[in-house]
């Protein structure tokens, strides 16, 4: 299983070895959701003031947040789906706060490479349409979050 993956980490903070490893982590959580294959994704780790302005310009909420994604795959209103035998699955891309990753793994006594992969994780989850309005789709979320984790390896 291979994934491309885009890592940009505008913090300078993410070492090669955390990269590796969300690299592998990804790729394991793939495997998990049958994803084929060469899909594509980016990874960005951003300042909180940067993850700040981006959650106020696109999900109209003025304050930072851990992570965000933006999947490609969710179709808006007017828009078209497209397709191609030749073209690799897209499925958008993850936002992830440094900053508050690192209060985060303080926060709940676990390794900042811990809460990097339960976001990045997180993030992939919501670009596969997974969601957690309702308490019956939270269930469903952080439980697959969870086994992912889990699995994988990387557990609090």
């Amino acid at each position: 299983m291979s994934l491309h993956i885009d890592f940009t980490d505008e913090t300078e903070r993410i070492t090669p070895e955390q990269t590796e490893e969300l690299t592998n982590l990804l790729n394991h959580a793939a495997v998990m959701e049958g994803i084929p294959d060469e899909t594509e994704l980016s990874v960005t780790f951003v300042t909180n003031e940067r993850i700040h302005e981006i959650n106020k310009q696109y999900r109209d909420k003025d304050t930072p947040t851990d992570v965000i994604s933006f999947a490609m795959e969710e179709m808006g209103e007017g828009e078209m789906e497209i397709t191609g035998a030749d073209l690799p699955r897209t499925l958008g891309d993850i936002i992830i706060s440094v900053e508050i990753a690192k209060g985060q793994a303080e926060e709940y006594g676990h390794s900042f490479m811990r809460e990097l992969g339960f976001l990045t994780v997180h993030g992939f989850l919501h670009l596969l349409g997974y969601d957690h309005m309702n308490e019956q789709d939270e269930k469903k979320m952080f439980g697959r979050q969870d086994q992912i984790l889990n699995e994988y390896g990387l557990t609090r």
